[in-house]
């Protein structure tokens, strides 16, 4: 542990009951229904608590509250991750502007090209894991797209890849 964090302490705000890596730091906190959310350096807290990495956040959005969809590795085609959403999760939040701010930065920081499949509508990206280096190749499809087709979509880009 840093001597900064010893003195003044992680930065999260009282009542966080997540344990912070030593090299990750705070950006913004909100208090909500259940906990907190807190952004850091490494990804997104929400109450439980548990770290969403930036690179498994599909979505954020402000909808009258905020709406986070979080994504998991279903599969994989040659070395493409392929994900898959999960149902979106909505935290009201009193004052979203820092957070959404700071969230949505760090999403899109976290990726380093796309592209874009139109049929069936897929988007493969690669994105920087933060806390490691180097990238992930990933791959999700739009809304009612099925893993099939995404792997389908994304067989001959990965072959590329692979090389």
């Amino acid at each position: 542990m840093g001597l900064f964090r010893r003195l003044f302490g992680s930065g999260a705000p009282d009542g966080f009951t997540g344990t912070l890596e030593p090299e990750e730091t705070v950006i913004a906190f909100t208090a909500v229904e259940g906990g907190h959310l807190v952004v850091t350096s490494l990804g997104l807290w929400v109450p439980g608590p548990r770290r969403i990495g930036w690179h498994l956040i599909s979505k954020v959005k402000w909808e009258g509250a905020l709406r986070v969809v979080e994504a998991r590795e279903a599969s994989t085609e040659g070395p493409v991750v392929l994900l898959e959403d999960l149902p979106a999760q909505r935290f009201a939040v009193a004052d979203p502007g820092k957070v959404l701010r700071a969230i949505s930065q760090r999403v899109e920081g976290s990726i380093r090209h796309r592209e874009r499949v139109e049929s069936p509508g897929v988007w493969i990206l690669q994105r920087k894991i933060p806390g490691r280096d180097g990238v992930v190749w990933q791959a999700r499809g739009d809304a009612g797209v099925d893993l099939a087709a995404v792997h389908e979509a994304v067989s001959g880009f990965a072959a590329r890849l692979a090389g």
